[in-house]
Parts: structure tokens; C-alpha cells; sequence
């Protein structure tokens, strides 16, 4: 039972190379922390590929994972692990914050990818400052045209800056239903400039 409690511990003893090397990096020695990355860089970056799916995307999230370490080496406590979990944590937790950060910038675009490049064009073309005088006279007329509700929104979005979020909450409306307000009021105004 000694022997196995010994060999247990043995993981997380002096002996364990990435526990020197990550003591050396803690104090400051840049070879320890090269081979450090050599030692275990493989395994940390099939975690974060596991989560992000973008081999890209795993690669500087990798990079920044290395800096954390870097920076935080010296907070490496070896009683409440072994080093490569402690990085593995780092890296798995990384992965998660940029996967979330994504996921809240795609919700944040006022277009998906799929959407009309004609839809996109006309977008250009409610900007005031890019029409000559003919041009805002027709938009002006246009939006005229236009229900109250998709006039203010489509200004409010495309003039003044508000985004779908805010706009939601000005209106109180779910944001699949201001994306659909925005989207029939452009589809509107183009198909009215095209006249």
C-alpha cells in the first residue's frame, strides 16, 4: 500500500519534468518555458481543437493559453494537482470563453451570411452620406412610404447605430422579431428605390 500511495505521489514529486519546468518558468528562466510549451503544447491544443473545431481558432487560442501560463506560473500550487491538469484547465477554460465569445458576436451581426448581397447593397444606400441629392430625395420618399414602425427601426438600426438588442428592448419585442422588422423594411425600401 506504501509503494502504491509512493508511486501516486510520485506524479506531482520534484522528479516530474513539467513540475520543474513549470517551477522555472515561474521564475522567469524562458528555456524551461520553451520546453514546457514542447512538452505539452500537443496535448493542450487537442483540447482546445476539441471544443473550438477550428484548427485556426485552436492555434492563438493556444498562444494566449501559453501566455496565461507564463504570467501565472507561479500560482501553480502542486498540491491540488498534476501540472498538465492545471494547464489542461487553463486551456479548456480559454477554449470555452472564446466558443461564448463567438457565439455572442454572431448573435450580435445584423446579418447572417446567407442573407441577399441585394439586401446588403440597399443597407449601403440608407446611409445619407453616400447619396448625391437625387438619391435622398428618393430615400426620403421611400421611407415616407414606410410604416412608422419600419421607418423608425431601419433609421434607428442603419442611421443612428442602435443594434438589434437595443432595439428590442426599446420595442419590448423578441430579437428574431426586430431581425425580421429590419429585414422586410430593407426588402421594402430597395424594391421602392428600384422604381
Amino acid at each position: 500500500m506504501a509503494q502504491i500511495m509512493t508511486d501516486f505521489d510520485s506524479s506531482s514529486s520534484p522528479q516530474d519534468p513539467l513540475l520543474r519546468l513549470l517551477q522555472e518558468t515561474a521564475s522567469g528562466e524562458r528555456d524551461a518555458f520553451r520546453l514546457l510549451y514542447d512538452s505539452s503544447s500537443a496535448k493542450l491544443f487537442g483540447v482546445i481543437l476539441r471544443i473550438v473545431k477550428r484548427q485556426d481558432l485552436a492555434e492563438e487560442i493556444l498562444q494566449e493559453v501559453y501566455l496565461i501560463i507564463w504570467n501565472r506560473a507561479n500560482s501553480y500550487n502542486p498540491s491540488l494537482g498534476r501540472p498538465l491538469s492545471w494547464m489542461v484547465t487553463i486551456a479548456r477554460n480559454k477554449a470555452l470563453d472564446s466558443l461564448r465569445g463567438l457565439e455572442a458576436k454572431a448573435q450580435t451581426q445584423d446579418f447572417d451570411e446567407g442573407d441577399d448581397a441585394q439586401i446588403q447593397t440597399a443597407l449601403l444606400a440608407i446611409r445619407p452620406e453616400a447619396l448625391d441629392a437625387g438619391d435622398r430625395l428618393a430615400l426620403q420618399d421611400c421611407l415616407d412610404e414606410a410604416t412608422e414602425q419600419a421607418r423608425e427601426s431601419v433609421l434607428l438600426a442603419y442611421v443612428h447605430g442602435f443594434s438589434r438588442e437595443e432595439l428590442a428592448k426599446r420595442y419590448s419585442v423578441p430579437l428574431s422579431t426586430i431581425k425580421t422588422w429590419l429585414r422586410r423594411a430593407l426588402i421594402d425600401l430597395k424594391n421602392c428605390l428600384e422604381r
